[in-house]
């Protein structure tokens, strides 16, 4: 509560439902009792799914939708002044009565808007970074979902897609990029490669891009299909976006998520190969390795599609890194179309992998037309299958790909187990694989690229005049890294760092060495 007598109001954004909203319960009830009214206001999709529920049980007095931020002064003024609208008001609920006789009443004790915009895109929003030191950043890009998956409540909750102009995203990267000095951007949104930015396309030229395309809207392959049609006509693509951002600063790493498996056309993966600071991973969300499962859930691809744009995808870029998510259990699943996704798992060998039982979902085409008839300890018991095959088939890749590499790391910072006499750092790889590395001074590659360019184009990492090459460098949050990764735990990859690097250099280091040489790891390679 504030000195000065007026009502206090906290506002709790909320957009993982189970998890968040009994973390807020947990912290109202936790709350002393003041003689003045506080406001509990709930924000995001699931203010906007659950917003009856949490008015009943005493969760929230403001709830307001992903879309109606701009509306808050107004809701918190209805709230902590005399108001003429009756004690259950839903003002800014698109249901509310038009034309209702009122009776003045202080205060008024809930108030809602919850509508979705057509065009809201938080363009003109400038985010508060929550911890401004790290070296990534994200921006969003577009807001919304028109793929009508039918397990899937975000259409309903946040929307029709709609993208930001190109110019803006691009203006507050290069903002982040020189004000902040951030070393990576993740652009955000639901189904981020569906991008369009249709915004003034008789002012804006196609010449202004490298990615060569005819500006019409591509699928992955003839596999892929779309159930919304309105995705044709002028403007700014995904791949434009992604050229445009990544062309700002060759040492700015650009990544995304998260994407659709059908918005993955030739265009995009070509600029992806070819522009050293795209990195080299793709989410590409299966939910399911049965093409009858995958018909059910709407998703617009069978089994054989998905397949041949893995191929296509690991064609074009070869040193890939490839993610995605799975469902357990979804409606009417049958124990062969369970052993399908096992089976698309051991084919494909993600490197990540999100995966969930299933749960049903109010609003959703499953929810209006199938039955959640799978018992929940099948789920679990497929769950657990989905997981062990991830993680046996994760330590198989990483052992095969990933031990004996050299791998360029952007260091994080000190890992969580580091200590003062055994300091550690830890980073992510292009493929966006957590690495940890000891602390330590190192060479700066303007030295490396010297020797290499004097000694025959041959890296040999047990060179002694390249090991003496150490002008106690040291490392630090934001700096490149050149890591030898020695060892594959699960998901994190150790290693020894040799020098600090950049992406240029990293480049130049492929094109100038014709061959590794080390007596410890004869395989290694770049």
């Amino acid at each position: 509560d504030s000195d000065d007598g007026k009502t206090g109001v906290e506002l709790m954004e909320l957009t993982k439902e189970q998890r968040k909203q009994h973390q807020l319960k947990s912290k109202q009830q936790s709350q002393p009792q003041h003689k003045k009214k506080r406001i509990i206001g709930v924000l995001g999709c699931m203010a906007e799914r659950l917003k009856e529920d949490m008015f009943q049980d005493g969760t929230a007095d403001l709830v307001v939708g992903p879309d109606a931020y701009r509306d808050l002064p107004r809701l918190i003024s209805v709230l902590s002044s005399p108001s003429t609208a009756p004690p259950t008001s839903t003002l800014g609920d698109k249901r509310a009565k038009k034309g209702t006789t009122k009776t003045p009443t202080i205060p008024t004790e809930r108030a809602v808007n919850v509508q979705l915009s057509l065009d809201e895109t938080y363009a003109s929003i400038t985010p508060i970074r929550s911890n401004p030191h790290d070296v990534s950043a994200f921006v969003s890009i577009m807001r919304g979902c028109n793929n009508m998956c039918s397990y899937c409540v975000v259409p309903f909750t946040r929307g029709r897609e709609r993208s930001r102009d190109m110019e803006s995203v691009v203006e507050e990267t290069r903002r982040l990029l020189e004000e902040e000095g951030i070393k990576e951007v993740i652009l955000l949104g639901q189904n981020v490669n569906s991008y369009h930015d249709n915004s003034g396309v008789e002012k804006r030229s196609k010449q202004k891009s490298n990615v060569e395309d005819d500006g019409s809207y591509q699928t992955s392959n003839a596999g892929f299909s779309n159930m919304f049609r309105l995705r044709q006509g002028d403007g700014h693509r995904f791949a434009d976006l992604l050229d445009a951002v990544s062309a700002l600063d060759p040492e700015l790493r650009v990544r995304f998520t998260s994407p659709h498996p059908k918005d993955y056309p030739p265009a995009l993966l070509t600029l992806m190969a070819e522009r050293p600071n795209i990195c080299n991973h793709l989410h590409m969300p299966a939910q399911s390795g049965s093409t009858t499962v995958l018909e059910r859930m709407r998703r617009g691809y069978s089994r054989e599609a998905y397949l041949e744009l893995i191929d296509d995808v690991r064609r074009l870029i070869p040193d890939v890194a490839i993610s995605s998510d799975f469902i357990a259990g979804f409606c009417g699943e049958t124990e062969e179309e369970h052993l399908d996704t096992i089976s698309l798992m051991e084919k494909v060998q993600f490197d990540q992998a999100f995966m969930f039982a299933y749960s049903m979902r109010g609003k959703t085409h499953a929810h209006r037309t199938m039955e959640d008839d799978v018992p929940a300890d099948v789920k679990n018991r497929r769950l657990n299958e989905v997981i062990n095959t991830f993680r046996r088939e994760v330590q198989l890749r990483n052992n095969e790909v990933e031990v004996g590499r050299l791998r360029l790391v952007l260091v994080e910072g000190e890992s969580k187990k580091s200590t003062p006499g055994n300091r550690t750092f830890s980073g992510r790889t292009d493929q966006n694989k957590r690495v940890v590395f000891p602390a330590g001074n190192f060479a700066t590659e303007e030295e490396v690229l010297k020797h290499l360019q004097s000694s025959g184009s041959v890296l040999d990492i047990d060179d002694q005049s390249l090991l003496a090459m150490k002008t106690k460098v040291e490392l630090s949050r934001g700096d490149y890294a050149l890591i030898q990764i020695e060892d594959a735990r699960g998901h994190t990859l150790k290693g020894t760092a040799l020098w600090r690097s950049s992406i240029v250099g990293f480049e130049q280091l492929r094109n100038i060495c014709g061959g590794l040489n080390s007596s410890s790891k004869s395989s290694q390679t770049l």
